[in-house]
């Protein structure tokens, strides 16, 4: 008997990674409620499990009074005496009242309170190892899917991919693996419950760290993302180091970096641009791969008016609006952007300072480009 329990604690303190102490409480928990269940005792007692030998004990709690009223919780104190003399009125008296055929009984019993206690232990190291990975990325298998989530495998636990945190350029198959973001972690009543997504931005930031170590060591800062999953993503980055390119650590040699996460993306273009605290230099950056001539802001109502060149309108806009809509997202500016021709006839023109400074922005941008033959 002994040597089964010790090897049973040992197993599942090994395989489920609950403590031995949390499982022994909960043996002795569900002991006293075989007992007073088993044999109509509503009397206070207290199991002594002793796992050396593996025995079991029952005794029962008894309080020292003068006069007894409820002979299952009380003892009087001549009785007391009788067993000790030492005993006075308020002192708790134990003593065993261990059935003969308690062990078969108890163990009958005792499995299924023992069994929840240890699945209520599961949950709660599963949801504390889950509740510190929110807003991380982990990689996960395809187990099933209906018609509301696609069921994710994530080791301990399956996640739940809701519909509209699916990538619609993707089509998942059971047994694929993927990369999702931890959007939300849930405690309920039948364990954690986990959300994930592929479309959310910070899966795009994720990848990055894990493809950029210039990001994951903090030299490179992801500012901002704005993301239309599975179609086109922008992000802002910054580096407060001057003797480091942040969009080049983030392209990489020959854009390996940026294709990586392309490529975990099913193909998602993605243009990364240099963050500036100077809104005029930044609008004008979130607007690539178009080029800008002048960004007249208005700080009162944090809205931009941006001119490009004529033949640059459509670039600048995208398609159905896309470009400039990336970019109000990505830099928080409202963004109205108008052709140089069209300005000039409502009396905006390009404003000579504002030309030279994006003009020597897109000069860099353009060599550095040619050096990496990017598009």
């Amino acid at each position: 008997m002994s040597s089964e329990l010790l090897d049973a604690l040992t197993l599942l303190e090994k395989e489920k990674g609950i403590s031995r102490d949390v499982l022994i409480e909960a043996m002795e928990a569900a002991l006293v409620s075989a007992y007073k269940r088993n044999f109509n005792q509503a009397q206070n007692v207290r199991i002594d499990l002793n796992l050396g030998n593996g025995s079991m004990k029952v005794f029962a709690r008894k309080e020292v009074v003068d006069q007894v009223f409820d002979p299952r919780l009380e003892i009087s104190l001549e009785e007391a005496k009788n067993m000790n003399p030492n005993y006075q009125v308020e002192d708790v008296v134990e003593m065993e009242v261990t059935p003969k055929d308690f062990g078969r009984i108890a163990a009958q019993t005792a499995k299924q309170v023992v069994t929840q206690r240890v699945r209520e232990a599961e949950r709660g190291i599963i949801y504390s190892e889950f509740i510190d990975r929110e807003e991380d990325i982990m990689t996960g298998i395809v187990q099933r899917l209906d018609s509301k989530f696609i069921y994710v495998s994530l080791g301990k636990i399956e996640a739940l991919l809701p519909v509209n945190e699916q990538m619609p350029n993707e089509r998942y198959k059971p047994h694929d693996r993927i990369k999702v973001y931890i959007t939300k972690v849930e405690k309920t009543t039948k364990g954690p419950q986990i959300f994930v997504s592929r479309t959310h931005p910070g899966l795009l930031k994720r990848l990055f760290e894990i493809e950029v170590p210039e990001i994951y060591d903090g030299t490179v800062e992801i500012k901002s993302v704005a993301r239309e999953a599975g179609d086109r993503s922008k992000i802002s980055v910054h580096s407060e180091n001057t003797e480091v390119d942040p969009v080049g650590s983030c392209v990489g040699p020959k854009g390996t970096r940026v294709q990586a996460v392309v490529n975990e993306l099913k193909g998602e273009k993605i243009d990364i641009v240099k963050w500036s605290d100077d809104p005029v230099v930044f609008v004008a950056n979130s607007l690539s791969p178009s080029k800008v001539l002048d960004v007249i802001v208005n700080e009162g109502e944090k809205a931009t008016t941006v001119i490009v060149p004529d033949y640059q309108l459509s670039l600048a806009i995208g398609k159905r609006g896309q470009n400039a809509r990336l970019a109000a997202k990505l830099t928080g500016w409202k963004i109205d952007i108008k052709s140089e021709t069209d300005a000039r006839d409502i009396g905006i023109y390009p404003r000579e300072e504002s030309f030279r400074l994006l003009k020597e922005e897109d000069t860099a941008d353009d060599d550095f480009d040619q050096d990496l033959d990017l598009d």
